[in-house]
C-alpha cells in the first residue's frame, strides 16, 4: 500500500490490504459500529419502558374504590374522684337484728289408742274409737290436741340419721376486663375487622348526614364463646351504633379469654370506625 493511502487508511483497509474485500467480512466489520450502537440504542429502550411499566399502568388504570376503614382503638376512660367525705357526718345505724320465723302453726290431733284384750273383770269403760274420716289431714297422737285441720308438720325438730341431697348454688361471675388470654375472634384480628367490613352497612341517615367518626361497643365474651350484654358506649346516632350492635350479634363463638388456665368471662370493648369516601 502506498505511503499516501496508508495515512489515510483505516484499520480495517490495513488488515484486508491485498485481500478479497467483496467475500463478507471486510463489509460486516464496515458496518459492525453501526450495528452496536443501534443494539445499545435498543437496549436502553427496553430498559426505560421496563422501569416505568408501573407508573404507566397506575395511569392507565382507574382507581378502586377503596373499602371501608376499621380501626381498634381502645381509649382510656379517667373517672372523676369521689366527693371528700365530711368528717362530723354520723356512722350508718347498724341493721335491725334478724327475726326468728314465726312457729308453724300447730295441727291438729285425734287420740287413737290400739285396742288391748283384757278379761271381762278389767275392762273399763271404753273410749269411742273415731271414724277413718276423722283421721284424714290430723295426727295420731295419744290424747286429743285442738289445731289447725290441714296445716304442715313441723319437721325442724325431727332429728335422723338419713341423707339429704344437697343443690349447690351456682353464683353467676362477674366478667373480668384484663384476663391472661384475651378472648379472640375465629381467626384473630385480621379476620373480624374483614367480618365487620363486609357485614356493616353505611346507615342512609348517617350518609346524608355526613356522619363520620368511631362508634365504641362493649360486650361480654362467656366461658363459652358466646356474646352477651351488648352496649353502646359511644354512639354517632343516625342509627350507626345499632347498626354496630346487629352486625356484632351475628358474630359466630369467639374463643374464650383464660385466667390460670381456665375460661372465664371477659368484657370486650370494640371501637367501629364509619368512614364516608
Amino acid at each position: 500500500m502506498d505511503v499516501t493511502k496508508l495515512e489515510n487508511a483505516t484499520l480495517d483497509d490495513i488488515v484486508f490490504a491485498g485481500r478479497n474485500k467483496a467475500y463478507g467480512a471486510y463489509l460486516l466489520r464496515k458496518i459492525y459500529n453501526k450495528h452496536v450502537t443501534i443494539a445499545a440504542t435498543v437496549a436502553i429502550l427496553l430498559f426505560l419502558l421496563f422501569i416505568s411499566m408501573p407508573l404507566i399502568a397506575k395511569y392507565l388504570k382507574p382507581e378502586e374504590e377503596a373499602a371501608p376503614v376499621i380501626e381498634r382503638v381502645v381509649t382510656e376512660v379517667e373517672l372523676a374522684q369521689p366527693p371528700p367525705l365530711e368528717e362530723n357526718t354520723p356512722p350508718p345505724p347498724p341493721p335491725p337484728p334478724d327475726l326468728p320465723p314465726p312457729p308453724p302453726p300447730v295441727r291438729e290431733q285425734v287420740k287413737f289408742t290400739p285396742p288391748v284384750v283384757k278379761k271381762d273383770n278389767e275392762v273399763q269403760e271404753q273410749e269411742e274409737v273415731p271414724d277413718v274420716e276423722e283421721l284424714v289431714g290430723v295426727d295420731i297422737g295419744v290424747k286429743n290436741v285442738e289445731g289447725v285441720k290441714g296445716a304442715p308438720m313441723d319437721l325442724g325438730s325431727i332429728e335422723g340419721t338419713g341423707t339429704v341431697a344437697i343443690v349447690e348454688e351456682v353464683v353467676e361471675e362477674k366478667p373480668y376486663e384484663y384476663v391472661e388470654q384475651m378472648p379472640e375472634f375465629p381467626g384473630g384480628e385480621k379476620a373480624m375487622l374483614q367480618y365487620l367490613g363486609k357485614n356493616i352497612r353505611y346507615p342512609a341517615a348517617a350518609t346524608r348526614a355526613g356522619i363520620e367518626g368511631i362508634c365504641v361497643l362493649s360486650f361480654v365474651v362467656s366461658r363459652t364463646g358466646e356474646i352477651s350484654d351488648i352496649q353502646i358506649v359511644k354512639n354517632l346516632g343516625a342509627g350507626t351504633g345499632e347498626e354496630a350492635v346487629r352486625v356484632v350479634k351475628t358474630m359466630p363463638k369467639w374463643t374464650p379469654g383464660k385466667q390460670n388456665g381456665r375460661a372465664v368471662p371477659v368484657r370486650y370493648t370494640l371501637p367501629v370506625r364509619y368512614t364516608l369516601k
